[in-house]
């Protein structure tokens, strides 16, 4: 078999099998739809239900008390500024996005990676498969999507979760295995059990390289979401990839800065999170 013959038999593979999950679980593939969407929704009402003046002074405070006075005033004021142009809608929607993506991300992935831990086969295991995830191009997980989930946000939250899922599993690992056995001889040798191992050993030097993997969670989410936008997810991404198709210049350049924004909130206060962390520890 040629290598032309070989590839179109290939292509034929992967077409039929979509086909084949189209009309054979669409009624799992709705209610993964249904769902997603349901939990996009109830993220975008929490945040929108506020006037804009009220999340920029909650983001303000909440930057102010991690990170510090001058971040957090520029937070509020970078907010406000994405009001000011026009996008506070938009940048709701992406940020809705990005955390509904991202906690559902964390569901599976933190989990996962506190078993890959303790059992270093299975983290082995793991390595090849968060490896392709990671290398292929992230809208590649856009096109299966469309054909199983159709357009909307409920795609783009799918593929945003492929993407989010491998640094969690890899740092939340990492953290578990990196325990020092000091720590955990002493433990054994206090009498604790498992759970109590854990809980009080393990989790707290694993956090650290936990909340980095949730920082880099958010980051994958942030750069997925945009992307996004060619499928109708609505946000920031939608509205650059709609000012590209109409030439919108202003418009486009307008949504670039509200992502930036949004991003280095998001961001510096995660990251203000985990330092927060380590020094109470």
């Amino acid at each position: 078999m040629d290598n032309a013959a070989f590839v179109k038999r290939f292509d034929i593979i992967i077409d039929d099998a979509l086909f084949w999950l189209g009309d054979h679980a669409a009624f799992l593939f709705d209610a993964i739809r249904y769902g997603l969407e349901g939990f996009y929704d109830l993220i975008l009402t929490a945040v929108t239900w506020p006037p804009f003046w009220a999340v920029s002074a909650i983001a303000g405070l909440l930057g102010w008390r991690v990170v510090g006075p001058r971040f957090g005033l520029l937070a509020a004021l970078g907010l406000l500024f994405c009001q000011a142009m026009g996008m506070w809608s938009e940048t709701m929607d992406t940020f809705a996005l990005v955390v509904s993506a991202t906690a559902i991300a964390l569901i599976v992935a933190l989990p996962i990676g506190v078993v890959a831990g303790y059992f270093t086969r299975l983290d082995r295991l793991l390595e090849p498969a968060l490896d392709l995830i990671q290398t292929m191009p992230p809208y590649i997980y856009l096109l299966p999507a469309i054909a199983l989930l159709g357009y909307g946000s409920a795609t783009a939250l799918a593929a945003t979760i492929i993407v989010a899922v491998p640094p969690v599993i890899r740092l939340t690992s990492l953290g578990i295995r990196r325990t020092p056995t000091e720590f955990i001889e002493l433990g054994q040798a206090s009498g604790i059990n498992g759970w109590q191992m854990f809980t009080k050993i393990r989790l707290p030097f694993a956090m650290p390289s936990i909340m980095a993997g949730i920082n880099q969670g958010l980051m994958m989410a942030f750069g997925m979401v945009v992307i996004a936008g060619i499928v109708g997810s609505g946000g920031l991404g939608q509205t650059i990839y709609e000012a590209i198709r109409t030439l919108d210049i202003a418009r486009s350049i307008n949504a670039a800065i509200a992502i930036v924004i949004l991003c280095m909130v998001i961001d510096r206060i995660t990251q203000g999170v985990s330092v927060t962390h380590q020094g109470a520890r």
